[in-house]
């Protein structure tokens, strides 16, 4: 049996947010979705598309409760399969270690993880599964670092705030 991928979305604040699900778990997740992008990830994972709602679902719903204040914890299983050793190593502890609501600095997972601080920033910026693996919770020492997903810093503000780590702002 061939193995496939499917894609899902969810309407939120910050755009229309892509899940990315083969049989194993999340593979990824976008900001934004476009034929392009899922061609991309297919392509990444070497597999075939199907449409397949049934699978998405439980991705689809947890990220909609997240972005709807109602979920802390993301319970979907995941598929590391985009991410080298080091990145699974990194990104693995940050989502098992840091959770919502909660921040760290880059400095403290290269403390933690053994890779310099700059790669740390490289590997959050190459994070395949942002928002359920949160990279947008590690923060510079010296104020918000920096943000590759959605609309850069102002995606990673407003996920911050939504979490409580940072006060409202006023508009």
């Amino acid at each position: 049996m061939e193995e496939t991928v499917a894609f899902g979305t969810v309407p939120t604040v910050l755009g229309m947010v892509l899940a990315v699900v083969t049989p194993v778990g999340v593979a990824g997740t976008a900001f934004r979705d476009s034929p392009r992008l899922r061609e991309r990830f297919a392509d990444r994972l070497g597999l075939t598309v199907t449409d397949d709602p049934a699978r998405t679902e439980q991705a689809r719903s947890e990220l909609a409760a997240y972005f709807a204040g109602s979920l802390r914890e993301f319970t979907v299983p995941l598929d590391w399969r985009l991410t080298t050793r080091a990145q699974r190593r990194v990104l693995g502890l940050l989502y098992e270690t840091v959770p919502y609501g909660k921040s760290l600095t880059y400095g403290d997972l290269a403390t933690e993880t053994g890779v310099p601080a700059r790669g740390i920033g490289a590997i959050m910026g190459s994070n395949p599964i942002p928002i359920i693996v949160p990279c947008h919770r590690v923060l510079a020492g010296d104020g918000l670092g920096g943000f590759s997903g959605g609309d850069g810093l102002e995606s990673k503000r407003w996920l911050l705030t939504h979490e409580g780590q940072l006060p409202m702002t006023l508009f």
